[in-house]
C-alpha cells in the first residue's frame, strides 16, 4: 500500500508539469475547418471612445500615387509606430514600457520574418498578384513626419482598376482603429488587414513554439496551436476578437461587426540562426500570422497590439465578448484558471504593497501557501500511520482469498471484509492520497500562473535577471535536487522495502532536478522554497508523537526483515 502511495506522490509531481500539454493533446480540440457559428441575438455596438463610422470609399478610376517613399511616425506614452507609404503598412511597432533581451525598447515587428512574409497592417487578398501590388504600391499619405496621438493617418492609392483607402486612428491606449476599403474593377474586394509574421519578442525556437492563433465569441474561446493551423485557411466568424499571440504579447483584431468577420490564418517556415554570429547554423521554426476582415466589403475594426498584462487587457472593451466583455481571456491561466487568477492577483498585491520585488513576492506567497497546507500534510501522515497499523490484518485477509481468481464471486467477500475492517478501525484507504489531491489544483494553478505572468518577464531577484527564464547559474534546480534528497531521507516510509527506499531516495531527486533544469526561475524558486519549507515542517513532525510512532514502526519492520 505504501509503495502505491509513494508512486502516487511521484506521479503527482510529474502531472503538475505535464497536465496542461496532456489536456491540450487529449482534450477536446477545435475543428481544422470551423463551420459558421450560430448568429447571436444582437450585434454589440462599438465603444463610445471610438464612434462608429463608415469606411472611406475609394473612387474608381482616379489615379492617386506618391512619387517617392516616405515615413510617418506616431507615438503616445505606450508605443511608437512607424508607417511607410509603400503599401501603407507598419515598419516598426515599439513598445516603450517593455525591453528586449538587450535592454532596448521592445520591437514587436518580427524583423526576421516580416521582410519575407509581410509587415503588420498590410492587406491580404486571395489573389497573390493583387496582394503584392497592394503592399508594394506607393500610397499618398495624409501626413508625414512625426505625430503625437490622438490623431489619424490616411493612405490612398488609385489607378484605372484599383482604388484603396486605409485609415488608422490612434488614442492613448494600445488600441488602434483600422478602416480599409478596396475596390477592384468597380467591385468591392475582400482584403484583410493582417499581422502576418509573428511577434518581435520571438527570438528563439521556444518562443516561436509558444505562438498560437486565438479567437473568441461569447464565452467560447479557441486556442489553435501551430499544428492545427493551415497557411491561407479562412475561418468564418463571428468573432468578438481574433489574432495571433505568444507567451507574453498579442496582436488581436476586434471587428466592429462580428457577424460579417472572417479570419485568414498564415503559417510559414523560417530558418532561425542558432547564433547571430554564425548564421550558417539554423533551427527551423514556424511563423504564425492572422488577418481579420469583412469578406463582402470594407473592413472597420480595432486592433490591440501590446502586452498580455491582465490590467491592460481588462481595460480593452470588447462588447459581448463572453461574460467579461474585455480581452482578459488572452491570458490562459489553464484548467484551474479561477484559482490561478486569484493567486496572481494576490501575488501582484504583495508586490505592490509589501516588497516591490517579484522574487520576494513569490517567496512570501510560497511561505503562506505551505503554512496553510500544513494541516493536510499532518492528515496525510496520520492516515498513513493508521494504514500501517492494520497492514497485518489486511495481508491476512488477502492470503485467505488469494486462491480465488478475480472473476470468482468470492473475491467480493474479500472486499467486504476489508471494508468492514476499515470501518472498524476508522481508516480511510484513500486518506493518504486525498490531501495530496487537494493540493494538486493549487500547485498546478501556481505553475500555470507563473508561466503566463508577463510581470515576471525580465524581473530581477538576487542573482537572477529574468524570473521568466531559466536560472542562469542553475542554483535553484540544484537546490531542488538537494532539498528533495533531504526530504526523501527524512520522510517516514513505513511500507517500503529498504532497498527500494534507497533507490527512490536517489532517483526521485535526480528525476525532479532534470525536469526543473530549464524551467522558469520563478517557478523553480517556488518549488525549491516549498521543498525547503517541507523539510522544516518534517523536522517538527518527526519530533512529534506521531513521527516517533512512525519511526518505531519503521525500525520494527527493519528488524523483522533482517531476521
Amino acid at each position: 500500500m505504501e509503495r502505491k502511495l509513494l508512486l502516487v506522490f511521484a506521479l503527482t509531481f510529474l502531472a503538475i508539469l505535464l497536465f496542461q500539454p496532456l489536456l491540450k493533446k487529449y482534450g477536446p480540440q477545435p475543428p481544422a475547418e470551423p463551420e459558421k457559428k450560430t448568429q447571436p441575438a444582437a450585434t454589440p455596438a462599438a465603444p463610445a471612445s471610438l464612434p462608429k463610422t463608415e469606411a472611406p470609399a475609394p473612387v474608381k478610376g482616379v489615379t492617386k500615387q506618391a512619387s517617392s517613399e516616405s515615413e510617418t511616425v506616431i507615438e503616445n506614452g505606450l508605443y511608437q509606430i512607424t508607417f511607410t507609404n509603400r503599401g501603407g503598412q507598419v515598419k516598426s511597432w515599439i513598445l516603450k514600457k517593455y525591453d528586449d533581451d538587450q535592454g532596448k525598447p521592445l520591437e514587436l515587428v518580427n524583423l526576421a520574418a516580416a521582410p519575407k512574409y509581410g509587415f503588420p497592417l498590410s492587406l491580404w487578398t486571395y489573389e497573390e498578384r493583387l496582394r503584392d501590388k497592394l503592399n508594394s504600391a506607393l500610397y499618398v499619405a495624409s501626413q508625414s513626419g512625426s505625430l503625437t496621438a490622438p490623431g489619424n493617418i490616411t493612405f490612398e492609392y488609385g489607378d484605372q482598376d484599383l482604388a484603396v483607402v486605409k485609415q488608422f486612428s490612434f488614442d492613448h491606449s494600445y488600441v488602434v482603429r483600422v478602416e480599409t476599403s478596396v475596390r477592384y474593377k468597380g467591385g468591392d474586394l475582400a482584403a484583410f488587414p493582417i499581422w502576418p509574421s509573428g511577434l518581435g519578442d520571438e527570438v528563439n525556437p521556444a518562443a516561436y513554439a509558444a505562438a498560437q492563433i486565438q479567437y473568441e465569441y461569447n464565452d467560447k474561446i479557441e486556442r489553435l496551436a501551430i499544428k492545427k493551423i493551415g497557411g491561407g485557411n479562412t475561418l468564418n466568424g463571428p468573432f468578438h476578437w481574433a489574432g495571433v499571440v505568444d507567451q507574453y504579447f498579442a496582436a488581436a483584431f476586434l471587428p466592429e461587426d462580428p457577424q460579417s468577420a472572417a479570419m485568414v490564418t498564415l503559417r510559414n517556415g523560417l530558418d532561425l540562426p542558432k547564433d547571430p554570429k554564425n548564421p550558417q547554423e539554423t533551427n527551423k521554426v514556424e511563423v504564425l500570422g492572422a488577418g481579420v476582415g469583412n469578406l463582402h466589403g470594407p473592413t472597420v475594426e480595432r486592433i490591440f497590439v501590446g502586452p498580455k498584462a491582465l490590467d491592460v487587457l481588462e481595460s480593452v472593451r470588447a462588447p459581448g465578448a463572453g461574460s467579461h466583455a474585455d480581452l482578459r481571456d488572452l491570458v490562459n491561466f489553464g484548467f484551474f484558471g479561477i484559482i490561478a487568477r486569484a493567486l496572481f492577483i494576490w501575488l501582484k498585491w504583495t508586490f505592490q504593497h509589501l516588497v516591490h520585488n517579484w522574487g520576494w513576492a513569490i517567496v512570501i506567497q510560497t511561505l503562506i501557501i505551505n503554512i496553510a497546507l500544513l494541516p493536510l500534510r499532518i492528515s496525510q501522515m496520520k492516515s498513513m500511520l493508521k494504514m500501517q497499523k492494520i497492514q497485518p490484518q489486511i495481508k491476512s485477509i488477502q492470503e485467505k482469498y488469494k486462491k480465488y481468481s478475480m472473476r470468482d464471486p468470492r473475491k467480493q467477500e474479500m472486499q467486504q471484509e476489508m471494508s468492514a475492517l476499515y470501518k472498524k478501525e476508522g481508516v480511510n484507504p484513500v486518506g493518504g492520497c486525498l490531501p495530496m489531491l487537494i493540493q494538486l489544483p493549487f500547485l498546478y494553478a501556481y505553475y500555470a500562473m507563473l508561466g503566463v505572468a508577463i510581470d515576471l518577464r525580465h524581473a530581477h531577484w538576487l542573482w537572477i535577471r529574468d524570473l521568466s527564464a531559466a536560472d542562469p547559474w542553475r542554483l535553484l534546480p540544484v537546490g531542488i535536487i538537494i532539498t528533495m534528497f533531504l526530504t526523501q531521507r527524512m520522510t517516514p516510509q513505513t511500507g517500503m522495502d529498504p532497498a527500494q527506499q534507497k533507490m527512490m531516495n536517489f532517483m526521485m531527486p535526480v528525476f525532479l532536478g532534470v525536469i526543473s533544469w530549464n524551467l522558469a526561475a520563478g517557478l523553480c524558486l517556488y518549488w525549491a522554497e516549498s521543498t525547503l519549507i517541507g523539510i522544516v515542517q518534517q523536522v517538527f513532525l518527526n519530533r512529534s508523537s506521531l513521527g516517533q510512532e512512525m519511526r518505531e514502526m519503521m525500525e520494527k519492520r527493519a528488524r523483522k526483515n533482517k531476521k
